[in-house]
């Protein structure tokens, strides 16, 4: 016999997949860690498979683990975007959103796809500039809404709405071991990853140079699938030909990544509502109530 899905439990389930970490998706949920497991054990009786093996002291996905995340990812999106269907159906305008290019190739298409076909009425412009910039264009009112990732220059403008955890990555045949002096490619300053990763090579002593420098995140990709350096980015940017590196290649851990809205004074309207709902319903796995607090 055929159980339907909780969704509230697949939440859950993608957080853990995209941070790695049972506490850390504990606190992006906003539940308790015996909460968390309690739902994770029930999801695993419900699909009737093992979706996680320990690995030491960490937890990672099985093969049925993996298989059963893009669905989840799925369901979740069907979910809101059937709510979302029923709110205002007829919404007619225009709205500027920037974010940075890494974000666009990673985030957009499952947003607006969504966002398009609940509001064919709505016309989104979209923007790509770094954090810093599009915080800047939308404290000024030249952007409407903007997604960031949240650093100094940046925070307290807006809700973290994602977190992901940031992991050193190159070519799939790579090896660091016998790398003297560890060659990065990093995105142009300010950046928040550049410098997290620059503080944790400095943290464990590690001799490293910037080899590549690009505000154009599919630079940074190339270079590493290339094997010509390392980079830093989200699992969920992980492309073919890609591979992570951690302590036993002896990387240092890296910082969580937060990902933040950013709406301007004059974004007041109906439209501007609808888009910042369905961009946290869509991208977001941090729990609203969390992130009001």
């Amino acid at each position: 016999m055929a159980y339907a899905l909780d969704i509230d439990q697949l939440r859950t389930f993608v957080a853990i997949a995209e941070l790695g970490s049972f506490t850390r998706a504990a606190e992006a949920v906003n539940k308790t860690q015996s909460a968390v497991s309690m739902q994770m054990r029930r999801l695993e009786e419900r699909v009737g498979q093992p979706i996680f093996a320990r690995d030491g002291r960490q937890s990672r996905l099985t093969e049925n683990g993996h298989r059963l995340q893009e669905y989840a990812r799925r369901l979740i999106r069907l979910n809101d975007e059937t709510l979302s269907a029923f709110s205002d159906p007829d919404l007619v305008g225009r709205i500027s959103l920037g974010l940075p290019d890494d974000y666009a190739e990673r985030l957009l298409p499952q947003m607006l796809s969504g966002f398009a076909r609940i509001n064919p009425s709505i016309e989104v412009v979209v923007e790509c500039f770094g954090s810093v910039s599009v915080a800047e264009r939308v404290s000024r009112g030249e952007l409407d809404i903007g997604i960031v990732t949240s650093c100094e220059d940046t925070f307290g403008q807006g809700d973290i709405i994602r977190r992901e955890q940031l992991h050193w990555v190159g070519a799939s045949d790579r090896c660091l071991q016998d790398d003297e002096v560890l060659r990065l490619a990093l995105a142009s300053e300010p950046c928040a990853w550049r410098k997290g990763a620059m503080d944790a090579l400095d943290g464990i002593a590690r001799p490293y140079c910037v080899a590549y420098t690009s505000g154009n995140s599919a630079v940074l990709s190339s270079a590493a699938r290339a094997g010509l350096a390392v980079t830093v980015m989200p699992e969920s940017a992980l492309r073919p030909g890609l591979r992570t590196f951690d302590e036993r290649d002896g990387m240092p851990p890296l910082p969580v990544c937060d990902i933040a809205l950013l709406r301007s004074a004059r974004a007041t309207e109906s439209v501007h509502n609808a888009l910042c709902d369905h961009i946290v319903a869509s991208i977001g796995n941090i729990s609203m109530q969390m992130a009001a607090e």
